[in-house]
């Protein structure tokens, strides 16, 4: 079933091997300039020892997955900081990407509204195991489902983005201006998956629930709970949730992309085998998406962010810096096996995903993928965006499949899965 807000896959099992890796020096992306080849990367020297290699692997992902273009950052204590933009903005035509672009981050949105949730019971104002129908009528059992089977996709609810006709209506009208009653309307016309508190099943109809409770617990919009309680606080100057009439993106920014309708990738993102080999080769052209309204992700998807903001906010949903130091180790202490068969493979908790040895979220939405995970122990941050939403061999988020090579080369030997969120198709991820 499709998830559109973002791509927890059926985990994979995630072997990690760490074995460190000498590295010194540091690199950055210049700025967007004429550039006779935007399929270049563009990054100033010196370069950490892994950045090589990594680069050539990137480049060889990023062709074998039909990948427009990327911005990737990493800062690393031991091994040493790069920047690096590969590709272009636009296709047909050479517009470098850079490190300071403005991307859709899709479901690492959800990381947001879990963390305000954590607030909000950090302040007495809710519970973790108070249940939803104490604050939302009309929640199928929603008198058992609590506000922490809504974070750690635990509730059994349906997505109302694996909903047909809700497809078929982003691609008829894509500037639509979705309410958040109106996708919890087409959520609650389906039979629930499952009793809640069970099985992982990543699902955006619980975290448009937990936005409509922040809205109601603090007097305030959620895009304005964002913006005074994570958003200034840490600095970030260039990140936002849009209201739901307001379906731009500023510059700069590239061009977003996406192979196939919506309606068409409701149960995976991967294109038809017969039609693979024209996406790849570039005869069969990805579906511009950039000016999409992303009302209907909202808080489940709906943000705005660059790289450069993404890093500093990882670090301190990770590592602390937004919860009193008992919340966050309840945060992270919540993290589990998304698939209980493969207990080394990523996991999901209080809205925060683990990857390896890396924790944080990943996003997609169409038209734009990102990446963002901090690991406290090495102090490693990498951070991915791309303006493809997913790789159209395998339907898998274009940011994670790129992401995972650069945990590789940060973590020698290490081998990681799928992305637990990822359970098939349109999901802003």
């Amino acid at each position: 079933m499709r998830n559109r807000v973002s791509s927890w896959r059926s985990a994979v099992a995630v072997v990690v091997v760490i074995a460190a890796v000498a590295a010194t020096g540091c690199g950055s992306s210049s700025s967007r300039s004429a550039s006779k080849d935007a399929t270049a990367t563009t990054q100033v020297a010196p370069q950490p020892a892994y950045a090589g290699e990594l680069e050539t692997k990137l480049q060889e992902g990023m062709k074998a997955n039909a990948i427009p273009g990327i911005a990737v950052l990493v800062k690393s204590r031991d091994q040493g900081d790069w920047s690096a933009t590969m590709g272009t903005a636009e296709i047909g035509k050479t517009v470098p990407i850079q490190v300071a672009d403005f991307f859709r981050i899709g479901s690492n949105t959800k990381t947001m509204t879990s963390t305000v949730i954590l607030q909000l019971v950090q302040e007495g104002k809710l519970k973790l195991d108070d249940p939803v129908s104490k604050y939302i009528p009309n929640v199928p059992n929603g008198d058992v489902i609590t506000i922490a089977n809504l974070s750690e996709m635990r509730s059994g609810l349906f997505s109302y983005t694996s909903d047909l006709g809700f497809n078929q209506t982003l691609d008829s009208d894509p500037q639509k201006a979705w309410t958040p009653q109106e996708l919890l309307d087409i959520a609650f016309s389906h039979p629930v998956n499952a009793p809640p508190g069970g099985s992982f099943d990543y699902c955006n109809t619980n975290i448009v629930l937990l936005g409509l409770i922040i809205e109601k617990l603090t007097g305030m919009s959620a895009s304005q709970a964002f913006q005074e309680r994570i958003f200034q606080p840490l600095g970030l100057t260039h990140s936002s949730l849009p209201v739901n009439t307001d379906s731009s993106i500023p510059d700069p920014h590239a061009r977003g992309y996406q192979f196939l309708s919506n309606a068409a990738t409701i149960n995976s993102y991967a294109v038809p085998k017969d039609q693979l080999a024209a996406a790849l080769d570039g005869s069969l052209l990805p579906i511009d998406n950039t000016n999409a309204n992303p009302s209907w992700a909202w808080t489940a998807g709906g943000a705005i962010s660059t790289p450069d903001d993404l890093a500093v906010y990882v670090k301190a949903l990770v590592g602390g810096g937004l919860l009193d130091a008992a919340m966050q180790k309840i945060r992270m202490d919540s993290i589990k096996p998304s698939d209980p068969s493969a207990p080394n493979g990523a996991g999901y908790g209080l809205g925060i995903a683990q990857f390896g040895p890396t924790f944080g979220h990943d996003g997609q939405i169409p038209g734009y993928s990102t990446f963002m995970v901090y690991d406290p122990v090495k102090d490693n941050t990498i951070i991915i965006g791309t303006n493809l939403a997913a790789s159209p061999v395998n339907g898998e988020n274009a940011a994670v499949v790129l992401g995972k090579l650069v945990i590789a080369a940060l973590y020698s030997g290490t081998a990681v899965g799928g992305d637990p969120a990822q359970t098939g198709g349109t999901t802003p991820g």
